[in-house]
């Protein structure tokens, strides 16, 4: 199986889905409010918290599966996964949001 065909998997491309998503949610948080920090949590930060705590079992069964199977393109789609979620980790980080 090669990197395009196993992107196709959901177990493949949905972590990485849903860090855009989350990352989305920062940035039209951010462009609709501003980064002032809130009082309270908002809807946006519980959104992102849930979307970036959903992505671990998912991943989780990516990596038991397919690392035994196909360690070369599964540690590629690994890689691409981590890196969507420092993307939506990034902005968060950085604004101290």
């Amino acid at each position: 199986m090669n990197f395009p065909t196993m992107m196709k998997l959901p177990s493949a491309f949905l972590p990485v889905a849903m860090s855009a998503a989350a990352l989305a949610t920062v940035l039209v948080h951010i462009a609709l409010f501003g980064v002032a920090r809130e009082a309270d949590e908002g809807t946006a930060a519980h959104i992102w918290q849930l979307l970036m705590a959903a992505q671990l079992p998912i991943v989780a069964f990516f990596a038991f599966k397919w690392l035994p199977r196909i360690t070369g393109e599964a540690l590629l789609v690994l890689a691409l996964q981590a890196a969507a979620a420092l993307a939506a980790l990034a902005p968060v980080f950085f604004l101290n949001l």
